[in-house]
């Protein structure tokens, strides 16, 4: 079931979230990262555990009353996280130039979740 895999992908996301945190905080420092590098990569771990937070009580908000527009929510926080944590982290630790425009892209796939979610709401207090 679809539901069953946000779970783990949010369970995943807030276990990698945590280890690139404490990476941040204690290996970022040994490479030499510019200041402006090392508050990129923390943008980005602090954005991936507001999502996997989010993906996490969009299934058990799912679980409680099933909305289609939680699913749509679940997908875009997943693709924004991806793509916006995801560009920032490649930035940060292997130099990737060009991918820049991916870090707004994932930003709008977290609004468009939250728009969902705004979606959701919606039809759970009309009942």
């Amino acid at each position: 079931m679809l539901v069953n895999l946000w779970f783990y992908l949010a369970a995943l996301l807030g276990l990698s979230a945590t280890a690139l945190g404490a990476y941040g905080a204690h290996g970022l420092a040994a490479r030499g990262l510019s200041a402006s590098l090392v508050t990129a990569f923390n943008t980005g771990v602090q954005y991936q555990f507001y999502h996997a937070l989010a993906l996490l009580l969009v299934v058990l908000a799912w679980r409680f009353r099933p909305v289609r527009s939680l699913h749509v929510a679940a997908a875009f926080f997943a693709l924004g996280t991806l793509l916006f944590c995801g560009s920032i982290y490649a930035l940060v630790l292997f130099g990737t130039k060009g991918i820049g425009w991916l870090t707004p892209l994932g930003g709008v796939c977290f609004m468009v979740g939250w728009l969902s979610v705004l979606l959701a709401g919606r039809t759970w207090l009309r009942s």
